[in-house]
Order: structure tokens, then C-alpha cells, then sequence
């Protein structure tokens, strides 16, 4: 494994060229006129004071100048409902590890629908969290040969069907720094996470944010 520094510009080109290129693969030149390439799954997962919504943000203008149109959804645009989400109080780890996100609404409603064979209506946001009631935003169609970007964290533990999974992780001390004081009781969450889970074992892309002005890629090296 080697760790390699790369600038936020310089990591922002690297992954917009790297999707950019497995877009491209969904589009082999043996097939039929008739069936439309496919679309790209991006899973771009962190916690929140690793701001993977700013990450994925980054690579919609980049990814578009090459040609590809992008949608950009937000996890926290796919919670459950109050009611549910905070059954067992408003700061209870657990409940935020595996009860937070509707997973479900979030592969029906956007996954799925950007998958192969998919329709590209794609929902943007299912529920309103601030008023407790469904968005109801309008579908948006992310045409064939498209990139779909799902942010947030905990993306990775459920078998969402992402195509690319990029993970941003933190040391516990940075995360515990960088996280906001009222969201610390989050934190149990993540140690779960990273030992039950271990995202970073199998991330398609994993990058190190303990100082967001110095990102690193963590690479497999093969030897020999």
C-alpha cells in the first residue's frame, strides 16, 4: 500500500479522469445502434466532517466539460422519516449507523432507476428532514452515457449497487476534531463503521482527509 499526496485540484482532475474513463467503458463500440450505454454509479462516501457533498460537487462541472451529463444526489435528501429516524432519541448511534438513510427509497427511486436497463428518472430528493414530510421533487432524467453521484456517509455498508466507490476517510483524531460538537455522539457510529464494514478494504477509490488542504490517495501497490 502506498500513500500518495496529491493537491484537492490535482485529486478532483484524477477522479474526473478516471470516471470519465469508465463511463466511456459502458459504451463498447461492438453494440447495437439501438441499445443506449449504460450510466455510471458513484457512491461517494464519508462522514460528514470529511464533506463528501463538497467532493462530489467538485466533479459535476469537470465530468460535464467532458461531455457527460451528471446528476448529483444527496443521502441526507433520503432520510427516514422523524418518526422512525429518531424512534430510540436524536442522539443514538445505533439508530444513526443503520436506520438513518432510506436505503430502500434511495435504490428505487435513484440507483435502480440510473442502473442498466434503468428508466433514468431519477428521484433528486425523497424526504424533506428539516419539515418531516416528502419533498416532492420532481423526477429528473439523467440521460444514457450519464454519471450519477450519491453522497453522504454510511453508503457502504448495505449493498447499494454502485458501479465506483470512492471512500474518504479520517483518522479518529481528525475525525474527532473536525467534527461539529453537536454531532460528536456520531462518532461510535463511525468506529462501527470502519470495524464492521472496513470500507477502506474495498473502496474503489480511497482517500485520506485528515487535512483537507493535503489529501493523499491510499494505493495498492503490486509487487514484483
Amino acid at each position: 500500500m502506498r500513500i500518495r499526496p496529491i493537491s484537492p485540484e490535482r485529486l478532483v482532475t484524477e477522479l474526473t479522469d478516471r470516471l470519465a474513463e469508465q463511463a466511456a467503458r459502458l459504451e463498447p463500440a461492438d453494440q447495437p445502434a439501438a441499445v443506449p450505454p449504460g450510466r455510471l454509479r458513484v457512491g461517494v462516501d464519508g462522514p460528514d466532517a470529511a464533506r463528501p457533498e463538497e467532493l462530489a460537487a467538485a466533479l459535476v462541472d469537470p465530468l460535464r466539460a467532458r461531455g457527460r451529463p451528471v446528476l448529483h444526489v444527496r443521502a441526507e435528501n433520503f432520510l427516514r422519516p422523524a418518526s422512525v429516524r429518531l424512534e430510540h432519541g436524536r442522539t443514538n448511534p445505533d439508530a444513526y449507523y443503520a436506520g438513518w438513510v432510506d436505503e430502500a427509497g434511495l435504490r428505487r427511486e435513484v440507483l435502480d432507476p440510473a442502473g442498466t436497463g434503468g428508466s433514468g428518472q431519477v428521484l433528486p430528493s425523497l424526504w424533506d428532514a428539516a419539515a418531516d414530510r416528502a419533498s416532492r421533487a420532481a423526477y429528473v432524467e439523467l440521460p444514457p452515457g450519464g454519471v450519477l453521484l450519491v453522497s453522504g456517509p454510511l453508503l457502504l455498508g448495505g449493498g447499494l449497487p454502485f458501479d465506483v466507490t470512492v471512500h474518504l476517510v479520517l483518522s479518529p483524531a481528525a475525525l474527532r476534531r473536525r467534527t461539529d460538537a453537536e454531532q460528536l455522539w456520531t462518532l461510535p457510529a463511525f468506529d462501527r463503521y470502519a470495524t464492521e464494514v472496513d470500507p477502506a478494504s474495498f473502496a474503489d477509490v480511497v482517500v485520506r482527509l485528515d487535512d483537507p488542504r493535503h489529501p493523499a490517495l491510499v494505493e495498492d501497490v503490486q509487487l514484483g
